[in-house]
């Protein structure tokens, strides 16, 4: 299994294989000892008298993945519009970091963990978008623009994925692993520079180049989501335990908070 850009999605079990497409549920490829083996099974049928042992549909992670993105829609509408203001940006993204790393670090399917991250991503957002629309009549409906613009990203790179017109290689998987950390250097770079000098680098100052680094940022973002599905993709065909749709489901949550960041920063600079 090819390792994915998001850093939950690599810490999923693995299997040999090769590039997977959305298929019939539940079914391992042919040559593989099945799901058991990968949790100490030694190649026995996986339990499937629980529920969350049965193996893993592509329903599994679509109706994970929506719950989470409702709820934190709903949570961040909800704080917007009580107006939380920065206690509800520094708080959820606090409570949100440290979520992320127990799951991430303890590999963990607690449904409760991701909807926590999920919930604590919605108020810190939400805060976020509230504060940006109250500072200005301009920025009006900003909210719902960023959410319309990720929606169109996701199902954009869904289309990409499912027809092939971009086929996930290891060599795109560096790429995109590559020009991820890359931008995340840069933001660090911004940010410290920024202590010394106005400004720092002009990568969120709202001119061209702030505009074009939002940009790729986004592309990268994009980029990420396609990786992602193919990760999830093979899960399914792997045959992983049906609890671990949650641990996708996290996983996607991830690349669409930042997807969120970026485009809410980009239509700021338009509004400007």
């Amino acid at each position: 299994m090819r390792t994915s850009s998001n850093p939950a999605f690599r810490n999923l079990p693995t299997s040999p294989g090769g590039y997977a497409r959305f298929g019939p549920a539940g079914q391992a490829p042919a040559g593989m000892a099945g799901a058991g083996g990968m949790f100490g099974g030694g190649g026995s049928p996986m339990p499937t008298a629980a529920a969350e042992d049965r193996p893993l549909t592509v329903d599994d992670v679509v109706q994970k993945t929506a719950l989470n993105a409702v709820l934190a829609i709903a949570v961040g509408i909800g704080s917007a519009v009580v107006g939380l203001g920065g206690i509800g940006i520094l708080g959820g993204l606090v409570v949100g970091l440290v979520l992320a790393l127990v799951i991430i670090f303890k590999q963990s399917t607690n449904k409760f963990l991701v909807l926590g991250y999920s919930l604590a991503e919605g108020v810190a957002l939400g805060s976020l978008t509230g504060v940006l629309e109250a500072s200005s009549s301009q920025y009006a409906g900003i909210g719902f623009q960023a959410i319309l613009g990720v929606l169109g990203v996701f199902i954009g790179m869904l289309v990409v994925y499912k027809t092939g017109a971009i086929r996930v290689t290891p060599r795109l998987t560096k790429m995109v692993i590559g020009a991820a950390i890359g931008v995340l250097v840069l933001m660090i770079a911004n940010l410290l520079i920024g202590f010394f000098v106005d400004g720092g680098l002009g990568l969120r100052s709202g001119g061209p180049l702030a505009i074009i680094f939002s940009l790729v940022c986004i592309g990268i973002g994009a980029f990420m989501l396609l990786l992602d599905f193919d990760q999830a993709d093979q899960a399914v065909k792997a045959g992983v335990p049906a609890r671990f749709a949650w641990y996708l489901a996290f996983g996607f949550m991830t690349t669409l908070v930042w997807l969120y960041i970026e485009i809410l920063q980009l239509l700021s600079y338009f509004r400007q």
